[in-house]
């Protein structure tokens, strides 16, 4: 299927790995210009501008970019967010976390997204609309004991898309939201990770915690974490004018973690 991609321009933040080098890679493939919004440098055809999206100025950076090289942009995906810098998830329960804690996950994750959106539209706008998703979480649908801020902040970006999409809907622009499950990133693979972390609360080891205990914890229908290439396949369409009835819209791409109706 030919999505419409071809000679679009598109912002990725989070591209330097995982489900954003993933996003990165299928939209290039798909023929659109990727600028690639990351500390480091994305291992795909793209262009990469180095930024930090902490940094309140970095928004703007990335646009002007895009728009200096590509002369617009059409196409935004909000995937940066997770753990901030310095940060390792998980982590218990809600006495955990300190107030600067939850000020750098509810920057990293919120108001990087904010701050993007706020630079893109006007944008959009001169091109006639376009398409922003962004990426949340099931944990913003399913918060627990722990995390609890990484819930909060992902569950406050899934009512902001909620809220562009009704405002800048009739004017052109789609925002939608991909929320996935566990996935198979460095968040959960690397060492010290997700799965190092949860071996140590539950009593078992790394590969164990990746292809029985979390599935199993989590209710994983599949039986397995995602493959970030089943993310971005998700966010193209999204991303492509063949989803232009699609607006305000949240996909879970989660493994049939999710349940409630």
């Amino acid at each position: 299927m030919d999505l419409q991609l071809s000679g679009r321009v598109a912002i990725v933040t989070g591209a330097s790995r995982g489900i954003g080098l993933a996003i990165a890679r299928t939209l290039a493939e798909e023929g659109a210009h990727v600028v690639a919004a990351s500390r480091t440098p994305a291992d795909a055809k793209v262009l990469n501008v180095a930024v930090d999206l902490m940094d309140p100025d970095a928004p703007a950076e990335v646009v002007a970019r895009a728009v200096a090289e590509f002369g617009g942009v059409d196409i935004l995906v909000n995937n940066a967010g997770g753990p901030p810098p310095g940060a390792i998830l998980p982590r218990g329960g809600f006495m955990t976390p300190a107030d600067a804690d939850w000020a750098a996950m509810v920057e990293f994750n919120l108001f990087s997204v904010v701050r993007m959106v706020r630079a893109v539209v006007p944008h959009l706008l001169e091109r006639g609309g376009g398409s922003i998703v962004n990426v949340s979480s099931t944990m913003a649908r399913q918060p627990g004991a722990v995390n609890v801020d990484y819930s909060a902040a992902k569950a406050a970006v899934l009512a902001l898309g909620k809220s562009l999409s009704a405002e800048y809907g009739p004017q052109g622009i789609r925002v939608n939201t991909v929320s996935p499950g566990p996935v198979l990133t460095d968040w959960w693979t690397k060492e010290g990770g997700a799965a190092e972390v949860f071996a140590g609360m539950v009593g078992s080891d790394r590969d164990s915690v990746l292809t029985e205990v979390a599935p199993a914890m989590m209710g994983l229908a599949t039986g397995r974490l995602a493959h970030p290439q089943e993310i971005a396949d998700v966010v193209a369409l999204l991303a492509s004018p063949r989803s232009g009835s699609t607006v305000g819209a949240e996909f879970v791409v989660d493994g049939g973690q999710l349940k409630e109706i």
